[in-house]
């Protein structure tokens, strides 16, 4: 059976959303700009373990994230103690990660450009085993990884001074196709990874929208609820996770 066929979905499913998980998948399995297709797929493993850590579940309840605590992580992978870690703070705690944490685990090794495409692997692969939670269907098995080099592609005009990573302020070529004109700071966050910018596009345009309708009030995607009840859901979803966007 083709991944993502949905044949157990209670709900008719849109081709567009099996297609757009379909092309998240083989992105994640590829090298990306700074990180093999193993460590890649390796990162979504994290995310998934991070969701059962107890470790995760007794730091969640201490009064400061960064409070010292006995234990470890239940790890799934051979990924490094420190990127473990940011992978399960980035699944389970979000809401209190801090810009001065940040800087504490960036460094030659692991940069800005590591961490955002870190976080968009987190991101892509929780929106769609989110999806197939809710929807009470089994997780997708998790890609090969694909062999090959990172590209360490830097995208040019980068400002450091609004986000607590370097995001484009301009797109120029060859990634023009990131936006055209002015754009919100949400859809920037990771432009210091392109690509993590491409990923996000897509799979926005499946479970919310195309971004040239975001910002049109009446553009409802064709959805079959109102664009209200979209924004409605939107909101309420963010509140439930805490979201200080």
């Amino acid at each position: 059976m083709a991944a993502f066929a949905y044949q157990d979905s209670p709900y008719a499913m849109r081709a567009d959303v099996s297609e757009a998980h379909r092309y998240a998948w083989q992105q994640i399995a590829a090298p990306g700009t700074w990180l093999t297709g193993h460590v890649r797929v390796a990162i979504a493993a994290e995310m998934r373990a991070a969701q059962q850590c107890q470790f995760c579940a007794l730091r969640k309840t201490a009064l400061s994230p960064l409070a010292p605590l006995a234990g470890e992580h239940t790890c799934v992978t051979d990924l490094p103690a420190s990127m473990i870690d940011v992978v399960h703070r980035l699944t389970t705690d979000p809401a209190r990660l801090t810009q001065t944490w940040l800087a504490q685990v960036v460094d030659d090794d692991f940069t800005y450009g590591h961490y955002v495409e870190l976080l968009s692997v987190v991101v892509a692969t929780l929106s769609i085993d989110s999806m197939h939670q809710a929807l009470g269907l089994a997780l997708e098995a998790l890609p090969e990884p694909q062999s090959g080099s990172p590209t360490e592609h830097v995208p040019h005009n980068l400002e450091h001074e609004t986000a607590w990573v370097p995001m484009i302020s301009t797109p120029a070529p060859p990634d023009d196709d990131l936006w055209q004109g002015g754009t919100a700071n949400v859809l920037r966050a990771m432009s210091l990874v392109p690509d993590a910018v491409r990923l996000l596009k897509v799979l926005s345009s499946a479970h919310y929208l195309e971004m040239a309708d975001v910002a049109n009030p009446a553009a409802a995607g064709g959805r079959a609820i109102s664009r209200a009840q979209i924004e409605l859901l939107a909101g309420r979803v963010s509140a439930i996770n805490d979201c200080f966007y």
